[in-house]
């Protein structure tokens, strides 16, 4: 989050008191949108943590969501190097675009690794509709046992195709382990976002 000294340091004259500002999301780091705050703005997003800009057609301070109820809640915030760019990480609550998408760059194919936050999104909701129709609803309704069974197989149908050279069934192999390994953490109810918070912790 910003500290006092980095928010003094911002060069509001530069950008004529609008600062330019990225939202991203804090989960899989889609560029959400890009908006301005002045000062006021940049004020009331720090006290309520909830994305505020200042709308130039409106004329007038606009919380994000304030009446679809999709807000952005910040999780993060920094200055660029030029002191006169702000980047927000936020955890949007439903679609950021007044189109219904989840970002205003919805052309954007996005990042290679940003299908794994899709296919996590997917798998919560087959965690919450049981489809009989689903394997991952099948997985679900089979018991944590199973789900960690099937872990355990496609860890060593990695293992086995790595060993033998077999670079294909290695892809094969690992998309199904990985798969396999989000839906057993969805059923033992731990979120992506801590596996990450660990990896982070790590590595410093």
């Amino acid at each position: 989050m910003l500290t006092t000294t980095q928010i003094t340091a911002i060069k509001w004259e530069k950008v004529d008191n609008l600062l330019p500002v990225i939202v991203q999301d804090s989960f899989n780091g889609q560029i959400l949108m890009l908006g301005y705050m002045n000062q006021e703005a940049l004020d009331t997003t720090l006290a309520s943590m909830k994305v505020t800009f200042f709308s130039r057609t409106k004329n007038r301070l606009w919380t994000k969501g304030e009446t679809s109820g999709d807000f952005l809640h910040v999780k993060d915030m920094a200055i660029d190097c030029d002191k006169d760019t702000l980047l927000v990480m936020a955890q949007p609550a439903g679609p950021t675009c007044h189109l219904g998408t989840q970002s205003c760059f919805a052309d954007s194919k996005g990042f290679d690794l940003d299908f794994i936050s899709q296919l996590n999104q997917v798998i919560d909701a087959r965690y919450i509709d049981r489809d009989e129709s689903s394997y991952t609803a099948s997985l679900f309704n089979s018991g944590v046992k199973r789900m960690a069974q099937k872990v355990g197989e496609e860890g060593v149908e990695v293992a086995l195709a790595a060993a033998t050279d077999d670079r294909d069934e290695l892809i094969n192999e690992s998309s199904d382990l990985l798969y396999h390994l989000l839906v057993l953490l969805r059923g033992k109810d731990v979120p992506l976002t801590e596996i990450m918070d660990n990896l982070r912790s790590r590595h410093k």
